[in-house]
């Protein structure tokens, strides 16, 4: 077999594979996996055709070894080549190079179940380059910092660890799915570029085409007709004020898709590009359910992944990176962090006058330096020593000073006008800070025009969304959550660039 089948049916025409997909009841119409040949294997002494990169080659007298990953899983398939000197040397193997082999399948004598036995010396095997690599390819078997693979955008995710990442990624997108089918939402996709800015911060990239840029580069003034959409546009900081047009008509939805932040910040928390997941609840009697129901959400994920330890299969969650990272202390972080989060009592919940009194009396001592006056900001330090030290364990924080927050959100239960907040809430994690930010949303019209004019906002830009006021509205809230933070908590990731594929971060933009 001297070159790649075209489709499936080609492939599962040749007898020797018409047994392999009758007898696991394979209904793709794509060709397996290593990891489905690891997760169904074929009959021993069945020859079968495996894929992919090679990850290292080792070479003894009688037999070389290649280990072969393809990206489907975090184990590599193990091929071994009989005739070593010959053979490798004869097709120059190097690490990186993809390639296609068809051997025996065999009993491992090693750590794996299973391997493939290659002799070139054998009609029916084949071995060959697919794809050939540089003498400079910089992926090797050997430890690479992450700063280092940022610099290597097309190749990093050949890494074990930053690929198994994105395959844990993708399982807690998947228990997210299931927790909102499960709690009959409807799962909806809002615009990315908007003409309004949601949290009011100004941090927001502009979107105009580039013949609009030119043609009003010399101009001192523009008209409508010298934008793109006819007026100034941007890429949405979040999508909140849309979901909630889609929840009055819907009742529950949910989104997860791409945000943007101006905001000139190179910390291990932020992008400049991230993924939002962002939902609208309608017929909400109080901030306690929304709080609730956030708690819900965040367990539900850490039990998928708790459980999916348990589970013998190749899943690609969290069995998958466990299995990438070596190091005893980075499985103990992760473990830890999910017992953490599935606590047997409910997180703890404190307002924000609360937290200042707090962090004042014990995290300060009560000295006056560096003491919080009621209306300051809570800084990222105070929310990690909060969560982590003082609660050791994720906590609500609700009802913060209305200076501090948006226009659309309502008075406290409680309110006390000496000192004005909003039914809001933040939940901070260990080692974190902010995970979570959501609010009740204020949905009397008379209530949402007083406040956007004291903050002197143009009311004639937002009509669309002081309309849906105006039409049948209804008591509702929701929240906000980065999901690069989440996934970064429950792997045990110190920085957010390596749970997306391509960070995108001031300065820098590889690709």
């Amino acid at each position: 077999m001297n070159q790649l089948f075209k489709t499936s049916r080609q492939y599962r025409r040749l007898p020797i594979f018409r047994s392999i997909f009758h007898s696991q009841k394979y209904f793709s119409s794509l060709t397996p996996t290593i990891k489905d040949l690891l997760a169904n294997p074929p009959s021993p002494d069945s020859t079968i055709l495996a894929q992919g990169h090679i990850k290292s080659i080792r070479q003894g007298k009688s037999a070389g070894f290649i280990d072969l990953s393809d990206g489907s899983a975090h184990l590599s398939l193990n091929v071994i080549v009989k005739n070593p000197l010959e053979v490798l040397s004869k097709l120059q193997l190097k690490v990186g190079q993809s390639i296609q082999v068809q051997g025996k399948w065999v009993e491992s004598q090693g750590t794996q179940d299973y391997e493939i036995v290659y002799n070139f010396e054998d009609v029916a095997h084949s071995l060959r380059v697919v794809g050939d690599v540089s003498e400079q390819y910089p992926i090797q078997k050997k430890s690479s910092s992450y700063q280092f693979l940022r610099n290597h955008p097309t190749l990093r995710h050949r890494t074990s660890t930053l690929a198994s990442l994105l395959r844990f990624r993708s399982f807690v997108e998947s228990s997210l799915f299931e927790f909102f089918n499960g709690n009959s939402f409807t799962k909806v996709v809002p615009p990315l570029i908007t003409s309004s800015d949601c949290e009011g911060a100004g941090e927001q990239f502009s979107v105009e085409s580039l013949s609009k840029l030119n043609e009003s580069r010399n101009k001192t003034t523009l008209s409508s007709e010298d934008h793109f959409f006819g007026k100034s546009t941007y890429l949405t900081v979040s999508t909140q004020l849309h979901l909630e047009v889609l929840a009055l008509s819907l009742n529950r939805v949910w989104t997860l898709t791409p945000c943007f932040r101006a905001e000139d910040s190179n910390t291990n928390r932020h992008l400049s590009e991230f993924w939002m997941l962002e939902a609208e609840i309608c017929y909400l009697g109080d901030l306690n359910q929304l709080t609730s129901f956030t708690e819900d959400m965040i367990r539900h994920v850490a039990n998928s992944l708790k459980q999916s330890c348990n589970d013998s299969s190749i899943s690609g969650g969290a069995v998958d990176l466990l299995g990438s990272r070596f190091n005893k202390e980075d499985v103990e972080l992760m473990k830890n962090r999910w017992d953490t989060v599935l606590s047997e009592a409910s997180w703890p919940s404190i307002t924000y006058t609360e937290a200042v009194e707090i962090i004042n009396r014990v995290m300060n001592k009560g000295r006056s330096k560096n003491r919080l006056q009621w209306g300051d900001s809570i800084q990222t330090p105070h929310e990690k020593w909060l969560a982590g030290e003082y609660f050791k364990s994720p906590v609500f924080i609700t009802d913060y000073p209305t200076a501090e927050k948006p226009f659309y959100m309502p008075k406290s239960k409680n309110f006390d006008p000496q000192r004005p907040t909003v039914a809001c809430y933040d939940l901070i994690l260990p080692e974190i800070g902010e995970l979570v930010g959501g609010s009740m949303r204020e949905h009397n019209y008379n209530n949402l025009v007083e406040e956007m004019k004291n903050r002197n906002m143009n009311l004639d830009e937002m009509q669309w969304y002081l309309s849906t006021r105006e039409n049948g509205t209804v008591p509702h809230g929701g929240f906000g959550m980065g999901f690069e933070r989440l996934i970064a908590y429950l792997s045990g990731m110190e920085n957010v660039k390596e749970v997306i594929p391509f960070p995108r971060v001031p300065q820098s933009c590889h690709c």
